[in-house]
């Protein structure tokens, strides 16, 4: 008994690098200490230490955060390598936009050097960040002017930054490509629309937008389209105007399943997520959400969404902006791994993602500081005894579950849904209106023809 004075502390060190080392191993795809293995074998994780400890004061002190971590270590198996990487949210181009206006050749721009952002690629790859959905968002003051040009110009974006680094970016836009560019080394980059606004109430700009690479729609930011309501309708700041989702809005998401588009209920009421959860033939997911039983904000997803997102296979990626994970404006890590496990534990493993919003918000929690963090993060969800699959699902695998779920779901050789959206429902803009009834050139022509035949009996009679 006489060593338990000094055994402890030494104990909780080890234990805390090993968590570390552990979250490092999983997320960069070498071998891995399995999680449940090491549960079944010991008392506690501790335990490894513990036993090496006291052999040798000495021993434990200089060996543990070094050689007892290994594979192989401790009579512990080398376990197959497997390659997994994180998935989220990510607004490092709305963050190009405004500081270079898209340049990236100005020297300013170079994301191998750029640090004021919570992203650049050193900062990446010590996160061990291997997919990333970069976001095309334009804001809501767009709507009903230029929100399509401005979306494209970000879609651009995002293609130059897989030009100009070849060697970490690739962009894909399909799970097969996803898994491909793990094997690589490279960053899988996909593109997600933020905000239904940006196809301008238009069936033909989504399917452009999806042959652009877009793989997720936001159906909404914080601002209502025409056809479907946003989340500040449940604070009472907006009013209410689809309940939920219009005849149109559910086209749109029937269009969204035949292309293969991910629903993303990020930024919508709840009557949206209720009736799109209810809509979709295929799972969807909430792109950076967190829960609401935790921080009642009405950007986070309440317990009865929870479950509709786990009877349909759904997904909640939690954000971890300082206002939708403590209600506000200091959180930490912590706080973050309590909304991970509340979802894990409300709606299952295999519904809980990482959300992030970096590069998207102003406040971040304390030990997340930016996208190389991620590491810190899984080795707290290890202490909390999650396990390496459950870690696995939510930095990758259950993404991957919904987006091949989107893809099996899809069908091309479908008709295209062609519909419009009526004409009464657009807001009063610059807008043409060509096509519909009521539309000017129509009005023109018909005018025309009625001053004719007006004419006609005159000209008869002076004949």
């Amino acid at each position: 008994m006489w060593t338990s004075w000094w055994l402890w502390p030494l104990v909780a060190i080890c234990t805390a690098d090993q968590f570390r080392d552990q979250a490092e191993r999983i997320m960069q795809g070498t071998p891995v200490i399995d999680g449940n293995w090491l549960l079944r074998k010991l008392e506690r994780p501790s335990d490894l230490c513990k036993h090496r400890a006291a052999q040798s004061f000495l021993d434990m002190a200089q060996g543990c955060p070094e050689r007892w971590r290994q594979p192989g270590a401790c009579g512990l198996p080398n376990l197959a390598p497997e390659v997994t990487a994180p998935e989220r949210h990510n607004d490092l181009p709305w963050q190009l936009l405004k500081m270079f206006n898209n340049q990236l050749r100005d020297e300013r721009a170079n994301l191998t050097t750029l640090a004021s952002t919570h992203t650049n690629i050193p900062k990446l790859k010590a996160g061990f960040v291997g997919g990333q959905f970069w976001s095309a968002y334009v804001p809501c003051d767009t709507q009903n002017k230029d929100a399509v040009r401005r979306t494209l110009e970000q879609i651009d974006v995002v293609h130059r930054m897989c030009q100009m680094y070849p060697e970490t970016f690739v962009c894909v836009t399909n799970s097969t490509g996803i898994r491909q560019a793990f094997q690589e080394g490279r960053v899988a980059s996909l593109v997600g629309v933020e905000g239904g606004h940006s196809i301008d109430s238009s069936l033909a700009v989504l399917r452009a937008l999806y042959h652009l690479g877009m793989r997720y729609l936001t159906l909404t930011h914080s601002c209502n389209t025409p056809w479907a309501d946003n989340w500040l309708v449940d604070t009472g700041e907006d009013k209410a105007q689809s309940q939920g989702l219009s005849l149109f809005g559910q086209t749109v998401l029937k269009e969204m399943n035949r292309l293969g588009v991910m629903i993303d209920l990020a930024h919508v009421s709840v009557a949206t997520m209720k009736a799109a959860l209810e809509l979709s033939k295929a799972p969807v997911i909430f792109s950076h959400s967190s829960a609401y039983s935790l921080c009642a904000h009405r950007r986070n997803v309440p317990d009865d969404v929870l479950q509709l997102v786990k009877q349909t296979g759904s997904l909640v990626m939690v954000n971890f902006y300082n206002d939708y994970v403590a209600c506000q404006r200091e959180a930490n890590l912590s706080q973050v791994a309590d909304h991970l496990d509340y979802i894990k534990n409300v709606a299952g493993a295999e519904a809980v993602g990482f959300g992030g919003d970096y590069d998207g918000v102003s406040r971040v929690p304390s030990g997340l500081e930016d996208v190389s963090k991620y590491p810190d993060l899984v080795a707290e969800l290890l202490r909390r005894q999650w396990t390496e699959a459950e870690i696995r699902g939510a930095l990758a695998d259950n993404l991957l579950r919904v987006f091949e779920a989107v893809e099996e779901a899809s069908d091309h050789t479908q008709t295209p849904e062609e519909e419009p959206i009526p004409l009464d429902k657009l807001e009063p803009s610059c807008r043409t209106k060509y096509g519909y009834s009521q539309a000017p050139s129509l009005h023109r022509q018909l005018g025309a023809l009625l001053a004719s035949l007006a004419l006609l009996p005159l000209g008869l009679c002076l004949l």
